[in-house]
């Protein structure tokens, strides 16, 4: 069976609800790349309103605010990350990368298992 492959998705919720996950981090990733939630939501291919929603809703959840605006260098504003969400981003991409070395892994074991010959041959 060549090309198996273990794949693993990691998000935080709290009574059910995401409180972060992969979609938040590259929302984050793009506010601290291009200082714009507009510019993110473009490049995310999504819109404002779903971009400006979704940040609403972790910072609502989580109970504090992820960005906030400052001056602009020459002329209006710019939307930066506060520094608890950058420590974030910082510990959900350290998370998902010890998760990644994890499972790569455990994978060769997993795909050594499942080359041995079926018990039900068709």
């Amino acid at each position: 069976m060549p090309g198996i492959q273990v794949h693993c998705k990691i998000w935080l919720e709290k009574d059910g609800e995401v409180l972060f996950g992969r979609g938040r981090l590259e929302l984050l990733r793009g506010i601290l790349e291009y200082g714009s939630l507009a510019e993110t939501a473009r490049h995310l291919g999504m819109s404002y309103r779903a971009a400006w929603g979704r940040l609403k809703s972790s910072e609502k959840r989580l109970g504090y605010k992820l960005a906030k605006k400052v001056p602009a260098a020459g002329r209006g504003q710019k939307l930066i990350l506060t520094p608890l969400a950058e420590s974030l981003v910082a510990a959900f991409e350290e998370l998902e990368e010890q998760i990644a070395d994890f499972v790569g892994k455990r994978q060769a074991k997993i795909v050594r298992l499942l080359q041995h010959e079926p018990l039900y041959a068709e």
